[in-house]
């Protein structure tokens, strides 16, 4: 019996990490979505977004099975995404200056309808979360414990626990990420291209899909595919901090100060 709660725990810790993984994604999301808004209307964007990532979540908890058999809601947030990111990156690279200005204005101008976005963004990341748990969590062996929802008691708490970790995580993380993409604007088109990524994940596992059946059902939570895409993922990441300059404001202020100190 106790080899069966080290199990729960070493499962528990990965999963925990796991979390902060996805949470950190979503988090950037949100800080990207909200970027547009002017100071006071971004904090209030992302706190209805962090809401909504807790609300989302604990109702992805409660809605698993409905989650893990519907493709569909899992197709919606995946092409979401990848349209999210591909939208910005296209028009950054192939779009005239005038474009990406008057869309910036619009943009400005709608905050419910960012909060709508935020709001979507939030389900496909929860879609994405509870599936990646769910995954690890039935593959624990059953407890003793009383079942929830139709499912092991002790499996069930772990992933409540884990979403919890990875919930707490996102609101610390968002505020960091509005923070550095202020820093550090070269950075704005790197993280679409890592939000339309994140949709690429979620759309092979709406191909791997039982009732899809495009890809084998086992490759989303295989060793090639997750090599893959943390290795894409890491190597955008890195290259878009090297090749991203700081504000120029910033840079500014910075020298002023070094020369009123000398």
């Amino acid at each position: 019996m106790e080899s069966i709660w080290l199990e729960y725990g070493w499962t528990l810790l990965i999963l925990i990490g796991l979390e902060g993984l996805l949470s950190a994604d979503n988090a950037l999301v949100l800080a990207v979505i909200a970027k547009h808004l002017p100071g006071e209307q971004k904090k209030r964007a992302i706190n209805y977004g962090i809401i909504g990532a807790f609300v989302f979540r604990f109702a992805a908890i409660f809605a698993i099975s409905f989650l893990a058999n519907v493709w569909q809601v899992q197709a919606i947030g995946a092409a979401y995404l990848i349209y999210l990111g591909m939208k910005h990156v296209i028009g950054h690279y192939f779009g005239s200056e005038k474009e990406e200005e008057e869309d910036t204005v619009s943009a400005g101008k709608g905050f419910w309808p960012t909060v709508a976005k935020l709001g979507l963004a939030d389900l496909a990341f929860a879609i994405d979360s509870i599936l990646a748990a769910v995954a690890l969590a039935l593959a624990l062996p059953d407890s003793p414990l009383p079942k929830f929802g139709g499912m092991d008691g002790a499996q069930f708490a772990v992933i409540v626990i884990a979403g919890l970790a990875g919930l707490i995580l996102i609101k610390y993380a968002a505020t960091w990420f509005v923070t550095l993409l202020n820093d550090r604007p070269g950075l704005e088109t790197t993280a679409y291209l890592i939000v339309a990524w994140v949709g690429v994940k979620l759309a092979v596992i709406t191909l791997s899909h039982h009732d899809v059946g495009i890809l084998p059902e086992e490759f989303p939570h295989g060793i090639a595919w997750t090599a893959i895409f943390w290795s894409v993922l890491l190597l955008t990441a890195v290259g878009g901090w090297f090749l991203s300059g700081r504000n120029a404001k910033d840079s500014d202020s910075s020298k002023t100060k070094e020369s009123s100190a000398s």
